[in-house]
């Protein structure tokens, strides 16, 4: 199982529009405020909007406001939320007893709540990006910089696309990406945590990303390497599907131990497999192997997977998500799908016996107790 007898897929071709949006940002922030909007107002969204809101007002290079696109939704005393959130300075669906900043403006209106923004903040679920993106053609300044906090990838027939590279190529501008072991609620209590950023020719630009999101209590690095540190993100919720299986059988922490160990094995191969550019480096970052430990023990995709191996993979997913999840959406099962998709097209499913098995249990081919079995 040589890895280097596989093929090496090349790296794919930046966008020239990066380096040219690059410096008309630069520029554009030397003479001017730059104005923040956060696409995007769940859990992670939400917190996302706090901590920016902060320092947006702290800092005089940004505008005090920010906008926050809330998908509207009517609450069960109905209210629309968006209203709420502004009436009350708090999301009461996905981040309920937490102020997010009076300088946070929610706004039903995706064309409008972009409309004067220089700074985009995506952080939606990554099934519903495309259509956002296509819904901002020609709605956005040709300034705007971009960064995602999705975690995912859009799998289509000539191969995986990033969701930075998606946002890049759909909307012509350049995309940063900021991932971490970051659990949305323990950083909206103001407990420490660290995220990474991943940026591609610009360290500029990085650095004003850094500056709008670091705070004492969520300290933020860059590193030069987009692809590695987007893919972590996204490929540390299928190794936490897997660990909540063994949470759900009751193997243990050694147990859960290996799982992690291997998926990150996985992870890290499997990334440089699709980009030969990715850093070795990068894995020990926050949105390395920091973030497969804080998932693996806690968050969504670990506790969904706990309660479907509880009950002997006899309810699905979907079930689970929407009686535990109050709204928020699962990722590491979509995830897992559009990973074995990618594997099996490329001929890689034995590369990968972790991968495939999380996907083979999700979709009721193996019975939960395969997690162990399959990759000994």
């Amino acid at each position: 199982m040589a890895r280097q007898q596989l093929p090496i897929e090349e790296e794919t071709p930046q966008d020239a529009a990066a380096d040219n949006n690059s410096v008309a940002f630069h520029d554009a922030g030397a003479s001017n405020k730059s104005k923040v909007t956060v696409v995007g107002s769940g859990n992670w969204g939400s917190v996302a909007a706090k901590l920016i809101a902060s320092n947006t007002l702290k800092f005089p290079s940004f505008h005090d406001e920010v906008r926050m696109w809330v998908f509207e939704e009517t609450l069960s005393n109905g209210e629309k939320l968006s209203e709420v959130i502004n009436q009350t300075n708090e999301n009461v669906k996905y981040l309920p007893g937490v102020k997010l900043g009076k300088n946070v403006v929610a706004d039903p209106d995706l064309e409008h709540a972009v409309r004067d923004a220089n700074m985009l903040v995506f952080v939606t679920p990554h099934q519903f990006m495309e259509g956002i993106c296509k819904r901002l053609v020609g709605k956005i300044k040709k300034e705007a910089e971009a960064i995602s906090l999705i975690k995912g990838m859009e799998v289509k027939m000539e191969g995986p696309c990033m969701i930075s590279t998606l946002i890049s190529e759909k909307l012509g501008i350049n995309c940063c990406v900021l991932m971490g072991a970051n659990i949305a609620n323990e950083i909206a209590e103001e407990k420490f945590s660290e995220a990474t950023v991943g940026y591609r020719g610009n360290k500029e630009i990085a650095d004003r990303w850094v500056e709008l999101f670091n705070h004492p209590y969520f300290i933020v690095s860059a590193v030069q390497d987009v692809e590695g540190v987007e893919l972590c993100g996204t490929l540390k919720n299928v190794v936490a599907i897997a660990a909540g299986f063994v949470d759900g059988l009751e193997m243990g922490n050694n147990t859960k131990a290996a799982i992690m160990r291997i998926g990150l094995r996985e992870m890290k191969a499997f990334s440089k497999l699709l980009f030969s550019s990715v850093n070795d480096s990068t894995f020990f970052e926050s949105c390395g192997v920091a973030d497969i430990i804080t998932t693996c023990l806690g968050g969504r995709n670990r506790k969904c997977a706990e309660a479907f191996a509880r009950h002997g993979g006899k309810r699905t997913f979907d079930e689970l998500e929407a009686e535990m999840l109050q709204g928020q959406k699962l990722q590491g099962v979509s995830t897992a799908k559009e990973v074995y998709e990618v594997l099996r097209h490329r001929g890689w499913l034995e590369l990968f016996p972790l991968f495939t098995t999380v996907h083979e249990i999700c979709s009721g081919r193996l019975p939960p107790s395969a997690i162990v079995e399959t990759v000994k």
